[in-house]
């Protein structure tokens, strides 16, 4: 039995509304650990593999690993009915003919229930070799739609071309030529570093080695963000550090006296009107108050440094790689940037490209085989 309940059905939607124009039919593998589809377009020439963790579940069950065949049309048509924050609950039984949805909406007492036909989809599971990338870009989702859409406008065909100098789309149509250069962001290029796709469920994992030596260039970017945000707000957090310290050891001990003090005197000869505005002096001097400033400064600098991380172009390359691809695809990949602030594009020279969206539920990912004889 496969019970999967999902806190938001705007995630599936929005998956669905990814890959739906490249497959038609597909098979959603279930297990214990997660629900796996993958499937090739009819021309065999994209393939799109995508993977949804049972951690991204609210409750997730599967006993056995069962296949789930569905139509991605009606399955999308089926999605529709739901509100993007209603919790959606996938249920199937064992050699079940049927997929049960159920839509809880959050804010009312709604509960709509859908049945939608499954079906017998002959289908081998493709065995992705684990490939090492000569290079590996990281850029803004938002951007790299901005500019399939641009040059797809000017010619069916883009050419993405991975140098010392940055990364350039290059589009040649009939009518007009067009190209867009990306440099790197705050550092240099990275090179000599072993390029892979993340492994399943491991931020370490194979690509370890890469992300250690990525992590220096990391630090040196939070570093520069700190020094942009300008010398008055550096200052500023040292001088509350300080203060900091300096409170911790003043206030203390002397909270500590004024309490026996106080104490005595309330005991012996003070009424319980003093007594009660001593007590609010000693919570207006309390460290309760410093304490929170710097927290909350912190808390906003993290969120400003991953804001501008968000915007960032990161390229590591090995060696120059240029490939010429399909923008029609491209343009469908680019789909999935509502799952996603930033996509990973990894290219080696005569292998298929991968288009990585990673999410908090999983990945979505695509490999596009390049165009033979194009410059």
């Amino acid at each position: 039995m496969l019970e999967a309940k999902l806190q938001e059905a705007g995630t599936l939607k929005k998956l669905l509304d990814s890959i739906k124009e490249l497959v038609t039919d597909a098979n959603f593998e279930c297990n214990e650990e997660a629900i796996v589809l993958q499937a090739m377009d009819n021309s065999h020439v994209a393939l799109v593999s995508v993977k949804f963790s049972a951690a991204a579940f609210k409750r997730y069950r599967c006993d056995r690993p069962m296949p789930l065949g569905v139509n991605l049309t009606s399955l999308n048509k089926v999605l529709r009915c739901a509100k993007d924050d209603d919790i959606c609950t996938l249920k199937a039984a064992d050699e079940a003919d049927v997929l049960n949805l159920v839509y809880e909406a959050k804010n009312s007492d709604r509960i709509a229930k859908y049945d939608m036909k499954l079906m017998d989809i002959d289908a081998d599971t493709l065995q992705i070799p684990d490939t090492e990338y000569d290079a590996r870009v990281t850029l803004p989702s938002s951007e790299f739609t901005r500019i399939v859409r641009d040059l797809s406008q000017l010619g069916e065909s883009v050419r993405i071309e991975v140098s010392k100098e940055g990364v350039r789309f290059a589009s040649d149509g009939e009518a007009a030529n067009g190209s867009v250069l990306l440099r790197q962001s705050d550092g240099a290029l990275i090179s000599g570093t072993t390029i892979r796709p993340k492994s399943d469920g491991k931020e370490g994992g194979e690509d370890g080695g890469d992300e250690a030596e990525g992590s220096s260039s990391a630090k040196k970017e939070k570093a520069k963000v700190k020094k942009e945000k300008g010398d008055e707000d550096v200052d500023m957090s040292h001088e509350k550090d300080d203060n900091e310290d300096e409170e911790e050891e003043e206030f203390k001990p002397v909270e500590n006296d004024e309490e026996g003090e106080e104490e005595q005197e309330n005991e012996e000869d003070e009424e319980e009107e003093d007594g009660g505005s001593k007590k609010r002096k000693k919570k207006a001097n309390g460290t309760s108050k410093p304490a929170k400033k710097p927290k909350t400064a912190k808390s906003k600098g993290k969120a400003t440094e991953e804001d501008e991380s968000a915007t960032d172009v990161i390229i590591e390359m090995n060696q120059h790689v240029c490939l010429t691809f399909s923008l029609k695809y491209l343009v469908n990949f680019s789909k999935s940037a509502t799952l996603s602030n930033k996509v990973q594009l990894m290219m080696s020279n005569d292998v298929p490209l991968l288009v990585s969206y990673d999410f908090n539920q999983g990945y979505i990912r695509y490999y596009l085989a390049p165009k033979i004889g194009e410059d």
